[in-house]
């Protein structure tokens, strides 16, 4: 039995995704449903159950336990709203909960695989799995570095791993709303009115020339299914392409696969002021020395792929 919590959520559905296509079909879904419609992300996965992650959280803490000891918990589910102040809330949703499945794992020595992030490093400029270089910006990115400081003081009994995703793209996030990455947003404007809406020069950058580290949701998933293929591996690692590309990239990406539109230019909003990674790019060296050699695709090859798979789709991911 295969857990994966956050299995409705966007990189969650494709990791379900990916290892049905490899033969699993014995997964626990965990997620929190109120939005029904992240349903859509797994019509087309065969799952073993689907629990509600309060129930579950019910479950492993009550001693009640689960109907089998899992073979994995890929732990993905979280709020992942930068925008989110409620610290109480981001603290039980995304530490307290994480520190709970920590100790279930260590209980019965059981690989724990999550979701950090690469929001801990805030502005950077330097973006490596060490604690001076760990300075977020926000509530949801403090959540995860706190869970990453309890991490490196446990002394677990089986495999935990910490992934810090950087800025994934790809097919079943159109649910996230204005958290979606700007691919998914520019596609959706160009197809509206013929233009898209990059924010203007802010940090030292010109227009649209804000750069990013995007990774494609496929690249990010096969990590995350390296590591638990490498159980000797622990620790925290970056997951990015460690190549930073610009907004203009995507944009120019998304009109050359439609051949129309044109980029404009909007005022940087006031409330991202100080708050905004006008840069970001994964130090991939903890990575490689793990041993991960897979190659990382671009920009230019896998926005056309995500573009053709919205087109395939009605819409819905």
């Amino acid at each position: 039995m295969i857990i994966v919590t956050g299995g409705a959520g966007f990189i969650g559905s494709n990791l379900v995704k990916t290892l049905n296509e490899r033969g699993h079909t014995d997964l626990v879904v965990v997620d929190d449903m109120r939005d029904g419609r992240k349903f859509r992300n797994l019509v087309d996965c065969e799952l073993l159950d689907l629990v509600d992650k309060d129930t579950f959280l019910e479950r492993i803490e009550s001693g009640s336990g689960l109907s089998e000891r899992p073979d994995v918990i890929f732990h993905l589910g979280a709020c992942s709203d930068t925008m989110e102040w409620d610290g109480r809330f981001m603290l039980r949703t995304n530490y307290a909960y994480s520190k709970a499945l920590l100790a279930y794992c260590n209980e019965h020595e059981v690989p724990l695989i999550y979701a950090s992030s690469a929001a801990v490093y805030g502005m950077g400029p330097v973006f490596r799995e060490e604690p001076p270089y760990e300075k977020p910006l926000n509530m949801y990115a403090y959540s995860k570095l706190l869970f990453d400081q309890h991490v490196r003081r446990a002394e677990p009994r089986a495999q935990v791993v910490g992934l810090r995703y950087f800025n994934v793209y790809g097919p079943r996030e159109t649910h996230k709303g204005e958290m979606a990455i700007v691919a998914y947003k520019l596609h959706t404007q160009l197809l509206e009115s013929d233009r898209v809406k990059l924010f203007q020069g802010s940090d030292g950058y010109t227009d649209g020339e804000h750069r990013r580290d995007f990774i494609w949701v496929g690249d990010a998933v096969r990590v995350t299914l390296w590591f638990w293929e490498h159980p000797e591996q622990s620790g925290i690692f970056n997951v990015g392409t460690a190549q930073a590309q610009t907004f203009n990239d995507i944009a120019r990406a998304v009109i050359a696969y439609h051949g129309r539109g044109e980029i404009e230019y909007i005022d940087f909003p006031d409330p991202l002021k100080g708050r905004y990674q006008s840069f970001t790019q994964a130090d991939s060296s903890a990575l490689r020395q793990a041993g991960y050699d897979a190659p990382f695709m671009t920009v230019e090859e896998a926005v056309p792929l995500y573009l053709k798979w919205l087109e395939g789709t009605t819409g819905l991911s």
